[in-house]
């Protein structure tokens, strides 16, 4: 046969065989059954559903986003795999170990300076997997065909936080200090869900949960799939606009105001709260709950007339989330948490996980909490 035609087959059979082989990495990429790939021995899949194999245990990742930082320390993971971080990064006390790693984009939600993160050279990018602001398909569109794996995790929803830490610790041999730290979780919530349960269904306070939007335009509230409503809903309160569609919505005034709810509910990130934050920048939280009580008709609101608002900062909506629980319980029901002392957790959070001292001003409120 000629050596031409024979040179020609092999050819064929070979782009054959790479097309088959890349339609089953692709098939089974993004389905939702485990591959079984014998040279592999870890395999997860993130909150995007798509999986991913390693042979080991990653040596370099580059993370956008505190919440990815503060589940490897909880899981104990050394802080020395990663090797480039976001301008989130930027409290030296709170952050030491990233003070000196390369800045690969400005924040979480920012651009990625790509050719930073390609310096870097990472095994793997830790991105979100929902949120609005980023294009997590595009991202990974430009960054798994150079050879950087993009696992998307949120870690600020109830709903998966378990899971996504579930998937952070496999990547990283961490399953003992998950189980433990597991185990953590379930004695805050049962001490929560045991009063809570004393609760009839009427008794539990009516509240409207509003998105830091809402300070330049018409009120945007969080709906039932927003990371907010779980978390409402085990503290014992009720989400009255969990029904409508999307993560965020826009509302009108007048469809507060016939609500009338017991609580109005600020989510915190763009305000001066937090770990080291003092609301001392910005517009202050004051300033913003004075703005609520000036929006016409607002002052007829049971919300309104009881002082019964509060701006919590983001990392109740964080993997602090469980910490914060009692918080939140507390405030909403002073009654069934008297004995129970809500800034132990925040305290021990801090200590235990980030080895530092709890500093900072976290709740807003203007109610009176015994």
């Amino acid at each position: 046969m000629d050596k031409k035609i024979i040179i020609g087959l092999q050819i064929f059979i070979l782009l054959i065989s790479v097309t088959t082989i890349q339609y089953f990495f692709n098939d089974v990429n993004d389905s939702n059954v485990s591959p079984i790939i014998p040279e592999y021995s870890i395999s997860v899949q993130d909150s995007n559903e798509v999986w991913h194999n390693f042979s080991e245990e990653p040596k370099r990742i580059a993370i956008a986003n505190t919440y990815a930082a503060t589940v490897m320390r909880m899981l104990g993971v050394d802080p020395s795999v990663v090797v480039g971080v976001s301008g989130d990064f930027y409290d030296e006390e709170l952050w030491p170990e990233y003070v000196d790693k390369k800045q690969i984009q400005r924040s979480a939600h920012s651009e990625i300076d790509f050719e930073a993160l390609i310096d870097t050279r990472p095994e793997v990018y830790i991105v979100f997997a929902t949120n609005g602001m980023v294009d997590t398909k595009a991202i990974r569109m430009k960054l798994e065909p150079i050879g950087i794996k993009v696992i998307a995790l949120d870690f600020y929803k109830y709903d998966s936080l378990r899971d996504e830490i579930n998937v952070t610790a496999k990547l990283f041999g961490k399953e003992i200090e998950r189980d433990a730290l597991f185990d953590e979780f379930e004695r805050i919530e049962n001490d929560i869900s045991k009063r809570i349960s004393l609760l009839n269904y009427s008794e539990r306070p009516r509240i409207v949960m509003e998105h830091h939007a809402s300070l330049t335009r018409d009120p945007v509230v969080l709906t039932g799939t927003s990371q907010w409503t779980d978390i409402i809903e085990r503290a014992g309160g009720i989400n009255v606009f969990k029904d409508l569609p999307g993560h965020t919505t826009h509302v009108d005034m007048e469809k507060i105001i016939s609500q009338n709810p017991d609580y109005m509910m600020f989510d915190g990130i763009t305000f001066d709260i937090g770990f080291n934050s003092y609301d001392n920048e910005g517009i202050s939280c004051d300033e913003h709950l004075d703005f609520i009580r000036g929006r016409v008709g607002f002052e007829h609101m049971n919300a309104v007339k009881n002082n019964s608002m509060m701006i919590m900062s983001g990392e109740f909506a964080g993997p602090m989330m469980i910490h914060g629980l009692p918080t939140l319980a507390k405030m909403l029901h002073p009654e069934l948490f008297d004995d129970l002392d809500a800034e132990a957790y925040l305290i021990d959070y801090f200590s235990k996980y980030h080895n530092i001292d709890k500093k900072g001003k976290f709740v807003c409120k203007t109610m009176v909490v015994d």
